[in-house]
């Protein structure tokens, strides 16, 4: 078993809950190559193709903590896709169904809240609780650095959320299929 001191004593501490106007004090891009400098050669490989989306297929990732997220985050959005295909009154036969209670549930909130966006950063908030869940008790292991960086990929997506350029782009798409049905 690796123990990675010396990576993670290099990695900041940063906050998930801030505005999307603080920047981080890291990229996805410099964690990658810091893996790539500490890590062996396997497990740097596992750091880089780190993914907010699951393999379509679970195969063995080498990793317990990242096994485990893919397949959350895999039931997170069958659950998703079924939801919403009842709510459009479409048939879901291809998704596979989830029997997860609290997967199912966190689901049915998100597709339940009139904004887009609150549903967002409530999935958001969703998904840090199960990196919270599954986190190593060991801060120093592989397990440990591959959940930091899904948390940094987590923070860096919603980052790119901004509700005012999300308004300006609803407004000229909505303007757009207008202009269409003239």
């Amino acid at each position: 078993m690796e123990h990675l001191y010396y990576l993670v004593s290099q990695l900041p501490a940063f906050r998930t809950d801030d505005d999307s106007n603080t920047k981080l004090p890291i990229t996805t891009e410099y964690f990658r190559d810091l893996c790539q400098r500490f890590m062996s050669k396997r497990y740097a490989d596992i750091a880089a193709s780190l993914s907010l989306e699951p393999p379509r297929e679970l195969v063995p990732t080498g990793s317990a903590l990242l096994d485990t997220w893919y397949k959350k985050e895999q039931e997170l959005r069958f659950a998703l896709a079924q939801l919403r295909a009842l709510k459009m009154k479409k048939e879901a036969k291809d998704i596979p169904a989830v029997f997860d209670g609290e997967v199912v549930q966190a689901a049915r909130t998100a597709t339940g809240m009139d904004s887009p966006l609150s549903a967002e950063q409530f999935l958001n908030e969703y998904r840090l609780g199960i990196l919270d869940k599954i986190a190593p008790l060991d801060f120093f292991s592989v397990d440990a650095v591959l959940n930091y960086g899904l948390r940094l990929l987590l923070t860096e997506r919603m980052k790119k959320f901004n509700r005012d350029e999300g308004l300006v782009s609803y407004h000229k798409i909505y303007e757009d299929i207008l202009g269409e049905n003239k």
